[in-house]
């Protein structure tokens, strides 16, 4: 499956900003790794998505929820979780693979037929954002509370549509809690999809109602979403860099995928959010400026920025 012009070098410009290692990382065997993840699903489901799209949007929309809920079947078939292991290359449709190619590896993280459904869903069910406000905000809650009842619904049942099963856990509520919403993202199973997109639906009904510097900041994040994804995969890797170097290890250590950073590495929950809030404030001017540039120019690359 080939991707759209400049979606083969944003693949590799991921891949080095994740590792910091062109050349080749030792853990896999010298070989070059070429992340196969968002950009690659994104690229994928935009080749898709320009074909069927003359179908119109109510073929788009049954062909994509019957993609997000039927793909599960194929769990016995291409089970989850072998990111590391070298399968036939029709398998990234379903399942973490890899893929070797003279000094490359590439590692599907995001196998690509359940995203391509979600494009498929996206887009056939694009009209009712045109709606009047009160209308779609009350067609989105709807909506997003049917889905969340599903999700609950299918995960207590544990019958389909998940392949990773919960358990009571001796230590508690809140572990039980975890564990329920411990669902499968790679490939995103149909119970994960329910459990994201219907509170993302019920988020969307109200947040347009919203005012104040917290909307402010999220529109800014959101005009700029490419721009925001390259730049924070770089500060994230440098940050843990830097933080490697602060706990005494050497900074060659982090020339490698996150996977295989030094043991004793690493800080507790709480600092992992302090990081994330620190790298939040780091990207936000970056954005506003990217943003404030699509404001004042219309050249048709910003678009995609």
């Amino acid at each position: 499956m080939s991707t759209p012009p400049g979606v083969d070098i944003l693949i590799f410009v991921v891949s080095n900003l994740t590792t910091f290692s062109p050349r080749g990382i030792a853990e896999f065997s010298g070989h070059t790794l070429a992340i196969m993840q968002v950009i690659w699903a994104i690229g994928a489901g935009m080749l898709v998505l320009a074909a069927l799209q003359y179908l119109g949007r109510g073929v788009c929309l049954v062909l994509g929820v019957a993609i997000i809920a039927g793909h599960n079947l194929l769990d016995p078939v291409w089970p989850a979780g072998a990111l590391l292991e070298p399968r036939p290359l029709w398998v990234a449709a379903h399942a973490q693979m890899s893929y070797f190619a003279g000094p490359f590896q590439f590692g599907f993280v995001y196998p690509v037929l359940p995203w391509i459904g979600v494009m498929l869903a996206g887009f056939g069910s694009s009209g009712v954002f045109e709606l009047p406000p009160a209308n779609r905000n009350a067609m989105l809650l709807r909506l997003g509370g049917a889905l969340t009842a599903a999700f609950i619904v299918l995960r207590a049942a544990g019958l389909y549509g998940e392949p990773n099963p919960w358990h009571l856990q001796p230590v508690g509520t809140i572990a039980t809690v975890i564990d329920f919403l411990n669902t499968t993202k790679y490939p995103p199973s149909l119970v994960f999809l329910l459990m994201t997109l219907g509170p993302a639906a019920v988020f969307c009904a109200f947040v347009d109602r919203w005012s104040g510097p917290v909307k402010s900041a999220l529109v800014t994040f959101g005009r700029v979403p490419f721009a925001f994804y390259i730049a924070h995969i770089f500060v994230i890797h440098a940050t843990a860099l830097l933080l490697g170097v602060a706990q005494g290890f050497n900074a060659a250590q982090f020339l490698t995928m996150f996977l295989f950073f030094p043991k004793g590495y690493g800080v507790g929950l709480l600092g992992v959010y302090a990081f994330w809030a620190v790298v939040i404030a780091v990207m936000y001017p970056f954005c506003r400026w990217v943003a404030s540039v699509k404001e004042r120019r219309r050249d048709w690359w910003l678009s995609y920025v």
